[in-house]
C-alpha cells in the first residue's frame, strides 16, 4: 500500500535521474517501497507509520537518485583527493608569494603602493590556482581520467616523526619580512616621498649605495639563507646561533653607527620636514637605535635559548 507521501518521494527521486531510465526506476522503486511497507504492516505497524519508516530508511531522494544513476555527489572523490591536496599545497605555498614579491619589486619604482600591488597579485594568483586546479581535477573525476600514479607500497611510509622546534609558519613569516625589507631598499630610492613637484627623494642617504646599503642587502640575503638552514636542521643548533650572532652584528652595528653619526637618512629628506630639522632627527635616531639593539639582542638570546633546550 502506498499513498501520496510515497508518490512525492518517487517524484523527488526521479527528478534527478536520466529521463530514459525514469520509468524503469519508478517501477522498481515503487515495488520495493510497497514490499517494505507490507512487510512492516505484517509485523504489526500501522500503514502510515510503516510508510514513514520505510521512506526515512531509504534516505534523501537526491542521494538515492545518485546511486541509481551511478553519479558522484562529491566534487573531488577519494581517489583524486590526495593528489589534488598535494598539488594545491605545493603551488599555494610557493607561487603566490613569488609572484607577489616580484610584482612588488617591479612596481616599486612606479606604483604609489607597491606592497599593496604585490599582495593583490599574490591573492589573484592564489584564487586562480585554487579555481583551475580544482576544475581540472573535478573534470578528471567526472570523465574517469586515470592519474597513472605509482601504486602505494609500505616503502613509501615516512620515517618516524622527528620533533621540530622550528615551524614552517615562523620561517615563512621571517622570509616574507626579509624579502619586503630587501625590496624596500631600492624602492625608497625612487619612490616619491613628499611634494607635488614630482621630485623623488630617497629616505636613506644615496651615498650609502657606495658601500653600506649593499652590505645590508648581503646581510639580509644571508639571513634568508639562515632561515632555510634552520628549517632544514629542524631546530636551532650552536653553529646556526653563531651565524645568527654574526648576521645581527653585521646589520645592527653599522645601522646604529650610521644613526649616531646622522648619516643614515638622506639630508634632503630631513630638510623637507621642519620637525626633523628642529631636533626631531635626534629623537628618531635614539628610538631607532634602541629598537635595533633590542631586536638584535632578543633574536640572539631567543636562538641561544632554543639551541640550549634542543641539546638537553
Amino acid at each position: 500500500m502506498t499513498t501520496s507521501l510515497t508518490d512525492r518521494y518517487l517524484a523527488a527521486t526521479l527528478r534527478s535521474v536520466p529521463t530514459r531510465r525514469r520509468a524503469e526506476i519508478a517501477e522498481e522503486l515503487h515495488a520495493s517501497i510497497a514490499d517494505m511497507i507490507d512487510g512492516r504492516t505484517a509485523a504489526g505497524l500501522d500503514a502510515t507509520t510503516a510508510e514513514r519508516e520505510v521512506l526515512t530508511e531509504l534516505g534523501n531522494p537526491a542521494q538515492l537518485a545518485a546511486r541509481y544513476s551511478d553519479r558522484r555527489l562529491q566534487l573531488i572523490g577519494p581517489e583524486y583527493y590526495p593528489a589534488w591536496q598535494r598539488l594545491m599545497i605545493v603551488l599555494l605555498s610557493t607561487v603566490p608569494a613569488v609572484v607577489g614579491v616580484l610584482m612588488g619589486v617591479l612596481e616599486a619604482t612606479t606604483a604609489e603602493n607597491p606592497v599593496g600591488e604585490g599582495i593583490g597579485a599574490a591573492f589573484n594568483v592564489a584564487v586562480h590556482i585554487g579555481f583551475w586546479v580544482t576544475l581540472v581535477f573535478a573534470a578528471m573525476e567526472r570523465f574517469g581520467t586515470p592519474l597513472h600514479l605509482p601504486e602505494w607500497t609500505v616503502d613509501q611510509l615516512p620515517e618516524e616523526p622527528v620533533e621540530r622546534d622550528v615551524s614552517l609558519t615562523d620561517v615563512v613569516a621571517s622570509i616574507v619580512f626579509l624579502v619586503l625589507f630587501i625590496a624596500f631598499l631600492p624602492w625608497q630610492q625612487f619612490q616619491r616621498v613628499i611634494g607635488d613637484d614630482g621630485d623623488r627623494l630617497p629616505i636613506l642617504d644615496p651615498a650609502l649605495w657606495s658601500f653600506w646599503l649593499p652590505v645590508f642587502l648581503v646581510v639580509l640575503v644571508a639571513s634568508i639563507g639562515l632561515e632555510f638552514a634552520k628549517y632544514r636542521a629542524r631546530r636551532w643548533t650552536w653553529p646556526l646561533v653563531g651565524v645568527n650572532v654574526l648576521l645581527n652584528l653585521g646589520f645592527a652595528v653599522p645601522a646604529i653607527w650610521l644613526l649616531q653619526d646622522e648619516r643614515l637618512l638622506n639630508p634632503e629628506f630631513v630638510d623637507r620636514f621642519a620637525w626633523l630639522r628642529d631636533g626631531g632627527l635626534d629623537t628618531v635616531s635614539q628610538i631607532s637605535i634602541v629598537v635595533i639593539a633590542a631586536i638584535a639582542v632578543w633574536d640572539v638570546a631567543d636562538s641561544a635559548v632554543k639551541a640550549y633546550r634542543a641539546r638537553r
